[in-house]
């Protein structure tokens, strides 16, 4: 069985992908975020101008239009469908690194207030820099991540009260 992603563009339009659709697109790197794609005889210039990997987020421009992008697969769907989603991330006291990489910034000090969503620091990862939002309201207990350091997967990155 193919693996099956929903792509949400703009909030309004949906779209079913496979994993082996995304691998037959015809894509030239032609930089660290950019790719030129031909599909059906038509030729596209696609940048991705920002990434949230925690949220499945991204920002990219096709031929100069900008597009807001959600991705998500099954388990995505299975944890939406079995209410689990917004509990799960309200009691989250730590924020560990999802992927190592290098911390380009960090956007919080300790004993901070953050709401949910609110940035907290910038991970640079596999050449694209992955803004980590807050998981939830709540304020800073602790920060361990430092600006220049590289941290591997599983890093204590923040802590909440």
């Amino acid at each position: 069985m193919s693996k099956q992603f929903i792509t949400k563009v703009n909030n309004n339009q949906v779209f079913e992908i496979s994993k082996e659709d995304a691998y037959q697109l015809d894509a030239i790197n032609t930089s660290e975020n950019s790719r030129h794609i031909l599909h059906n005889n038509k030729s596209y210039q696609v940048e991705i101008s920002e990434s949230n990997f925690l949220n499945k987020t991204y920002t990219i421009q096709v031929n100069n239009i900008t597009y807001r992008v959600e991705i998500s697969d099954d388990l995505d769907r299975l944890i939406t469908e079995m209410g689990f989603e917004n509990n799960a991330s309200k009691h989250i006291n730590e924020l560990k690194a999802p992927m190592p990489g290098l911390i380009l910034e960090v956007f919080v000090k300790t004993r901070q207030e953050v709401k949910e969503n609110d940035p907290l620091l910038i991970l640079e990862a596999m050449k694209m820099e992955n803004i980590i939002t807050s998981p939830r309201d709540g304020i800073i207990k602790s920060i361990s991540a430092v600006k220049g350091d590289a941290v591997e997967k599983n890093y204590l990155l923040i802590e909440f009260e």
